[in-house]
């Protein structure tokens, strides 16, 4: 009895227990329902949806950066150089000369299966020529403007060989290119296409002096050489009494030409001079003088009128000496002899005495392209001693009579394109694609006299007959960008015949910033750039005379 007293008690107890529990529970769900959650504010959304944006965008942006590093340092396996395609039909050699912005957009383009690709350079590096007046004053390093061409072809799809060595004659006849190497050593290399893309020297017009006390600025090793000459000149002139002629001499940097090179650099030098030497050089920068001379009336004459007309008050605001209408005659190591055409017609000469000359005027044409354009048909080739004349519809050298030879670039004289990167881009960019489709007419035609059934050549013959009408090259003008100095540009945009846009100012120099990024061969280069103008605005330009030597 006292047993099941206690078990009822127990089960009382617990249901009471439980119907309390059931109580309070009904009421946190009543109170629960009768008080509404507050809906966070929009400033609160706002924040939230910033937060995840910025970490996602950030985790995107280094999973990017990390894949763009793997996949240039670890390129895939090549397919070998052989004798034939898989089909049987023989393999054609293919010669490229040059390694600049034609020879380079044929390689990265061309179908390097379909050929036994060979490129022949002196130099064995591809150059971002655009950025290369900014590397004397040191607002970029030599090395981040570079890239080697061994990557480059380790990149193609099939395997590419690379000779470090100058062309130094064609033989159109045999088909044979003579290179000269390092070691001095002379070999012939047989080709069935030759894409011609060597460049050309700078144009001293035949103007005494020039060659032998001016500096350029086309290579590497000018730059070096414009950058040492400078900081020479300085130091000597530091050493010297203010008002010692010699030292006034020693502090006048006058640039001869003005295209977009020279005025890049006239400006890249009085950005330096500005922003950096009057801090280190305080009492000699001050009287270091920069003049840009010019024989045309303007200078970029390719650019709108009113961008020409900014670029000149640029100058003059920054104290950059604008001498136009002036022709340099004679130059010896000290004093530059000049016409200057007043704006009544009369002529005067006037010596302008210099510590540092940088010539940029004008291309020449390079020794093994003078002695190739001697060796065609003459009635072809007028202009020798400047450049190869193409067909400008298929970039065919003319007078070639195996239609074989291939020339783009500064090596060429055209009619129609003006001699810059962006032409020279585009046409090793059509070349590429018009050779991937001679190649595919090449093996057509060899599987052509393998076949012996009617309806197989029928069909043959209309391949051939589809890829022979091949598209002539058409140039699109996507404009032009200057730097003109004081962190400003200008740009003259165009797209195609109907839309043209001239801006200029600081906001322009942003662009034509990011347009130096975006037309960088690799993400490396591109990478380096950006350090160096971070680190140029941070530190200022490197006011040393060291060694940037490329390897």
């Amino acid at each position: 009895m006292q047993r099941f007293t206690a078990q009822f008690t127990k089960r009382a107890s617990s249901g009471a227990a439980f119907t309390m529990r059931s109580s309070m529970a009904a009421r946190r769900f009543q109170t629960t329902q009768a008080t509404p959650v507050a809906k966070p504010s929009f400033i609160k959304k706002t924040g939230t949806f910033l937060w995840r944006a910025t970490w996602i965008t950030a985790l995107a942006a280094t999973s990017y950066v990390a894949y763009s590093i793997y996949e240039e340092s670890n390129p895939s396996k090549q397919q070998p150089q052989s004798a034939a395609l898989p089909n049987g039909a023989p393999k054609k050699n293919l010669v490229i000369l040059g390694s600049g912005w034609g020879a380079v957009s044929v390689l990265k383009d061309v179908d390097t299966t379909q050929f036994n690709v060979v490129v022949v350079s002196p130099r064995n590096y591809f150059l971002f020529t655009p950025l290369l007046p900014s590397a004397p004053t040191g607002t970029v390093s030599l090395k981040s403007i570079v890239e080697p061409i061994r990557s480059i072809a380790r990149r193609c799809a099939g395997e590419v060989l690379y000779f470090e060595a100058e062309a130094t004659d064609v033989d159109p006849v045999k088909k044979t290119v003579t290179i000269k190497g390092t070691n001095a050593v002379s070999q012939d290399l047989n080709y069935d296409y030759l894409v011609f893309a060597v460049g050309a020297k700078p144009n001293t017009f035949g103007i005494p002096g020039v060659y032998e006390n001016a500096c350029f600025l086309k290579e590497i090793p000018d730059a070096e050489q414009v950058r040492n000459r400078l900081l020479n000149n300085i130091e000597k002139a530091a050493n010297l009494p203010k008002d010692d002629p010699e030292r006034k001499r020693l502090l006048n940097f006058v640039v001869v030409g003005g295209g977009p090179t020279g005025v890049e650099f006239a400006a890249e030098l009085q950005d330096f001079v500005d922003q950096d030497l009057k801090k280190w050089y305080p009492k000699t920068a001050v009287d270091i003088k920069v003049s840009l001379v010019e024989a045309m009336p303007n200078i970029l004459n390719m650019f709108n009128k009113k961008l020409i007309q900014y670029t000149q008050d640029v100058f003059a605001e920054t104290k950059i000496d604008l001498k136009l209408q002036t022709a340099v005659k004679k130059v010896d190591s000290k004093v530059i002899t000049a016409q200057i055409k007043e704006a009544d017609g009369t002529v005067r000469t006037e010596e302008i005495p210099y510590g540092v000359l940088v010539w940029a005027t004008g291309n020449g044409g390079r020794d093994v392209t003078i002695k190739l354009a001697n060796k065609l048909d003459l009635t072809k080739q007028t202009f020798a001693n400047r450049g190869l004349l193409i067909d400008e519809q298929y970039l065919k050298v003319l007078g070639d009579a195996s239609d074989s030879i291939f020339a783009i670039g500064d090596c060429t004289l055209s009619r129609k394109f003006p001699p810059t990167a962006q032409v020279a881009h585009q046409e090793g960019e059509y070349l590429a694609t018009l050779l991937n489709n001679l190649s595919k007419i090449d093996s057509l035609k060899w599987e052509l006299t393998q076949t012996e059934n009617a309806e197989a050549k029928a069909n043959i013959l209309s391949k051939i007959d589809r890829l022979s009408n091949f598209q002539p090259f058409v140039y699109n003008h996507q404009g032009a960008l200057a730097y003109v100095g004081s962190d400003r540009a200008i740009a003259d945009l165009s797209w195609g015949n109907w839309s043209k846009m001239s801006l200029s100012g600081s906001f322009t120099f942003l662009f034509w910033k990011s347009a130096m990024l975006n037309m960088g061969l690799s993400f490396r280069s591109r990478c380096l750039v950006a350090l160096d103008w971070f680190k140029t605005s941070v530190f200022g330009r490197d006011a040393s005379n060291n060694n940037n030597n490329i390897e």
